[in-house]
């Protein structure tokens, strides 16, 4: 029976063999298997990066890109000597970490891993923003950088994860020009708080306080006068309209019917996007709450999560308080050109504009103005003759003097 079932095995693994069903293992060079130096020195290095020996990676990666310059690990290679520096953290480890992903997206474009290096580096910013009372600039710095990933990679799967840090970052810059603008408020410097937060709803429309901004910039407006009463009416019009939930739009109804200016119905896309806001906003625990007064960064757990966050920087608005001439506005608006000067002579023969102020110019253009200022440098001409003393002189006085010694 046994030698039965041993000749039967022979003879279904001699009939596999004939038929062509045998397996031929195949050398895969991106496998783990491989024992191709430049994939050794590449799986080595992960893994000292996993267990946090971020100098002895980064000293194995640097050999693997001098030595294979052709290998096909050599851009994942340069990207992980990014991430070495990343995890180990730091103001030096991030700011050399930011180095090395501008560098891989310099020499590898087109790489899916390019925008995932532009996201590193719009979360390096970002983990080192301060309060929003405090520095803005790491705010500002990681505001740039996800906007750069959002313009240049616009496909990426990163998009969405980076708007919603990018309505992050703005709700905290948004939040210190808020409190600027209030302490002014409550100051009652009106004209600049004025100006403050009408930069800020103007820029940042997805802050969690607009409609707060906005009504502390109609108050102010009033403030200020009659003069101003078509701004105050602009700002309580904004909150009837764009922020209809907000707890100030019944105020700025009964505002805008003092003013005599009609009340707009309220938006349906910001009415939506509102309600959508109110339904789905997750409030900090208690744990998160307890922390705030020791965390770094600021609090961003009111940030809007829906809606385009703004891609561009306004420029800052006048102040109201600041007098406008007539015209103003409408100086220069050409271009500015810049040629290579061909005459070597024109420095010789032509005047120069600094050696003639506008002053002078206008002067010279005049003839009366021309000749009183000839007639002013003629009369000090004269002041100093008349002013100066006479010498004795000492030919006539030497022979008086051997007279007398005779």
């Amino acid at each position: 029976m046994v030698t039965r079932y041993i000749s039967l095995v022979l003879l279904v693994a001699g009939l596999t063999t004939s038929c062509g069903f045998r397996r031929h293992k195949y050398d895969d060079p991106i496998t783990k298997d491989t024992k191709q130096p430049d994939k050794v020195l590449f799986d080595k290095a992960i893994a000292d990066i996993e267990h946090s020996r971020f100098e002895i990676a980064r000293i194995t990666l640097n050999t693997l890109i001098n030595t294979y310059d052709q290998s096909e690990f050599l851009a994942k290679a340069k990207l992980a000597i990014a991430d070495s520096w990343y995890r180990e953290g730091g103001t030096s480890g991030l700011a050399q970490a930011e180095a090395e992903y501008k560098d891989f997206i310099l020499f590898y474009p087109t790489m899916e891993e390019a925008a995932e290096s532009q996201q590193k580096i719009c979360e390096i910013h970002y983990k080192q923003m301060e309060k929003s009372d405090r520095d803005a600039n790491q705010a500002i710095r990681a505001e740039d950088e996800c906007r750069t990933l959002i313009t240049q990679f616009p496909n990426s799967k990163f998009i969405p994860e980076t708007q919603q840090l990018l309505r992050n970052i703005q709700e905290a810059i948004a939040e210190g020009e808020f409190l600027v603008g209030n302490f002014y408020f409550k100051r009652g410097d009106n004209s600049a708080s004025a100006n403050r937060l009408s930069h800020l709803v103007e820029q940042y429309p997805l802050y969690s306080k607009a409609d707060e901004a906005l009504w502390e910039m109609g108050q102010a407006y009033g403030r200020l006068g009659n003069r101003f009463r078509k701004q105050e009416g602009d700002a309580y019009t904004r909150i009837a309209r764009d922020y209809p939930l907000s707890g100030f739009a019944d105020d700025a109804k009964k505002k805008l019917k003092d003013l005599e200016i009609a009340i707009p119905d309220p938006d349906p896309v910001a009415l939506a996007r509102m309600k959508w806001e109110r339904d789905n906003r997750v409030k900090p625990g208690m744990l998160s709450r307890g922390l705030a007064p020791i965390r770094r960064g600021p609090d961003v757990s009111a940030a809007a999560r829906s809606g385009a966050p703004a891609m561009t920087t306004l420029r800052a608005s006048v102040p109201p308080s600041v007098p406008q001439t007539a015209g103003a506005g409408s100086g220069f608006t050409g271009d500015v050109t810049a040629a290579t000067v061909t005459d070597s002579t024109a420095l010789d023969t032509k005047p120069d504009a600094r050696a003639n102020p506008p002053s002078t110019a206008a002067s010279a253009a005049d003839p009366q103005s021309q000749q009183s200022a000839s007639d002013q440098q003629n009369a000090k001409k004269k002041k100093k003759k008349e002013k100066k003393p006479k010498q004795p002189d000492t030919n006539q006085a030497a022979p008086a003097s051997t007279q007398s010694s005779n």
